[in-house]
């Protein structure tokens, strides 16, 4: 799976989403994602609306690793400085 094809999934189905995909061979990949979706939930939470996006192409081989980082806009903001 190509980083913009992954850019492109959780962009579309988060709301207020944007995501910053990085992969140096195309099946491991470290994920910064900023929605207004994460708002009010917990970190897992957050990771399970990340993963319900991506699951089939975890499933299928697509994504063999993810490292992943959540943020709301809010706190995105705040750890920017």
């Amino acid at each position: 799976m190509q980083v913009e094809e992954i850019k492109k999934l959780l962009e579309s189905h988060l709301a207020g989403c944007s995501a910053t995909i990085e992969s140096k061979d195309g099946r491991h990949f470290n994920a910064t994602v900023v929605s207004e979706e994460f708002t009010g939930k917990s970190r897992v939470q957050q990771q399970r609306l990340v993963y319900s996006v991506l699951g089939e192409a975890i499933t299928n081989g697509g994504i063999h690793a993810l490292s992943l980082k959540t943020f709301t806009p809010q706190e995105w903001t705040a750890q920017r400085g």
